[in-house]
Formats: structure tokens, sequence, C-alpha cells
């Protein structure tokens, strides 16, 4: 994780609001700020607003209310100047799979009417650094899920933008390749300076990569902060019931709202969730408590605070309800 103190804002935004036809507010008075240099982890499930809010940010759409500017310069006044100044990745990869990568960075750079002799130098430069050169001439269609990623963020960084967006940079990565791109990822910013924002569902990449992190939820940040410093305002344990039906769960709910100790009890479908003060103390005393009861459990897990607790206090579910609800919504 990058630990620099950044000097000031790369991107400020006020009061962002987006309204789409349907009278659905993809943002709802969103205001934000990312420090120079800083690793801006922008975190929710599908849905939550983050594509809506790159694409304010990167010129693609326009707010209905508020503004947003990028090293001062405001984004629906001056977007030509934006886009000199940022570097975008997509979801989806940007690159010709019938062109190799070299091909594809060359392009990349000749829109950005780079000088021919310091464009061949710098296309030279992001394979090496991406490790990209012995497959320089390979048609892409042949890279790997994790090369072709890495081809991407070498083609947002092929103009040296001052800031680059990152929009769910390792989905359908597996395991090492997305644990390689959180190590390319964390080197722009320590070892280069550029500021990133990176949207993210992945709630593990958010905890290792982000100097602070905005949870967004329906339209709306509903907390930031540095991972560790939202983790660590959530006192005790993480205790998670999972009963045999809904039913028994509010049934449980009830009951242990009752014994000292539990706290911020919830109830999801067949599963309850509370925070405690004593972990394994608790767990026997929430075994006897239902067993009296008559109400059977199914599982019980313990666990400390992470993300997706902090996502459970300040969104009222868990993080994966959330992206399941937001699902729901957009197939309606």
């Amino acid at each position: 994780m990058n630990q620099r103190s950044p000097s000031r804002d790369a991107i400020r935004a006020d009061g962002l609001t987006r309204i789409y036809g349907n009278d659905t507010p993809a943002l709802l008075e969103t205001s934000f700020t990312v420090g120079a240099g800083e690793i801006f982890g922008y975190l929710g499930p599908n849905g939550a607003g983050k594509s809506t809010t790159i694409k304010i940010l990167t010129t693609l759409a326009k707010p209905d209310c508020g503004t947003a500017q990028i090293m001062g310069i405001d984004v629906v006044q001056d977007p030509q100047a934006i886009r000199r100044i940022i570097g975008v990745v997509a979801q989806r990869s940007g690159s010709d799979p019938a062109a190799t990568g070299r091909e594809n960075l060359t392009l990349q750079g000749q829109l950005h009417k780079l000088n021919p002799r310091s464009l061949d130098r710098r296309v030279s430069e992001l394979l090496d650094r991406f490790e990209l050169s012995d497959a320089a001439d390979r048609l892409v269609k042949t890279y790997s899920g994790g090369m072709s990623r890495k081809l991407d963020i070498a083609m947002g960084l092929i103009h040296q933008p001052a800031v680059l967006f990152l929009d769910e940079p390792t989905t359908g990565l597996d395991p090492e390749s997305r644990r390689q791109m959180w190590r390319d990822v964390a080197s722009l910013a320590r070892d280069e300076g550029v500021t990133v924002f990176l949207t993210t569902h992945y709630l593990e990449e958010a905890d290792h990569l982000a100097d602070r992190i905005a949870i967004i939820d329906r339209g709306q940040i509903v907390v930031e902060g540095s991972p560790d410093q939202l983790k660590a305002e959530l006192d005790g344990d993480a205790i998670h019931v999972e009963m045999t039906s809904e039913a028994s769960a509010i049934a449980a709910q009830e009951l242990l709202s009752g014994i000292d100790g539990f706290g911020e009890i919830q109830v999801e479908n067949r599963t309850l969730h509370a925070r405690v003060s004593n972990g394994r103390s608790s767990i026997p005393a929430v075994f006897s408590a239902l067993d009296s009861a008559e109400l059977s459990v199914a599982a019980v897990t313990l666990s400390r605070p992470s993300l997706d607790d902090v996502y459970l206090r300040y969104a009222g579910r868990s993080f994966q309800a959330g992206a399941t609800v937001q699902a729901e919504q957009e197939e309606s």
C-alpha cells in the first residue's frame, strides 16, 4: 500500500448527482476528494454508482447537478484538457485482439499525438515494465487474461497521465494474476506518483491496495476512510449465525437481543449478524440460548472486523446481499 501523504487534491467531486430517464438516481449528492499520489478505492456492488462516477470524471457523461475537478480542471468546462491528463482502463478490454501488443500500444500513443521517437521509447518501456516484452509481437488474442489486463493498463499509461482510472481491473482473473495486478497497481502510486482511482467489488482488493476507500451504496457514499481506520471503529468480533429458516433467524434475533454483549444484530434471510464483545465466550452462549428455545442452528462463524462488517454497519446489509439486490434491480 502507498504510504505517502498526498500534498493536494488530484480529484474533487462536490454534490455529483445523475438521474436516469426513469427517475432512478445513479448518483445522489456524492462528494469526495482524492489526494495526489493516492490509491483511492471506490467500493460497492454492481449498480451502486461506481461506473456512473467514472463516466462523469472521465468526461463520458455530465452530472445533472454538482461539479468535479481533476488537477484543478473542471471536467465539464474543459473536457479536452481532462483527457490529456487522465488514463482510463475500462471493465472491458480496449485492445484490438487482431493486433499485437506493440501495435496496440503504438496506436494508443498515436491517438495521443506522441512524438514518434519518444513513442517508440515509451512503448518499449511499458512492455518491459509489465513483463510483456517477450509477447510484444504476438497477437493479443493469444494473450492470457492477466496479460491482456496488463496491456490495458499499459495503454492507459502511454501518455504518462497524472490520474489513472481503473474500473474493475481484476474481474475474471485467476488469483495469481490478481495478486500480480495488485503489485503492479501499488507500484504505480509508490514509485511513479500516479494517482489511482480504483473501482472494485472485491473487498480483499480494496483492503490490500487502497490508502482510503469510500463505500457507495444506492448512489450515495455511506462511509469514507482508510481500511484500517474503518475496521478499527468496529469493536469486538463479528458473529454470524446461520439458522435453518428465516423465521428461526428472526426468533433468534429477538432472543439474542436480550443477552449482554450482543449488539448491532441484523437478519439477512436465514443468517443473523451481530457484534460481540468477546467472541470465544459468546459462541457457547449462543448455542445455549438457542437450544433452550429449541431453535436449530446450521452454522456459526466468528471473525475479526472486516470491510464486509464495515459495509454491513453503514449500508444495513452485507456486501454480497447488496450485490444481489443491485443485480435484481437491474434485471427488473
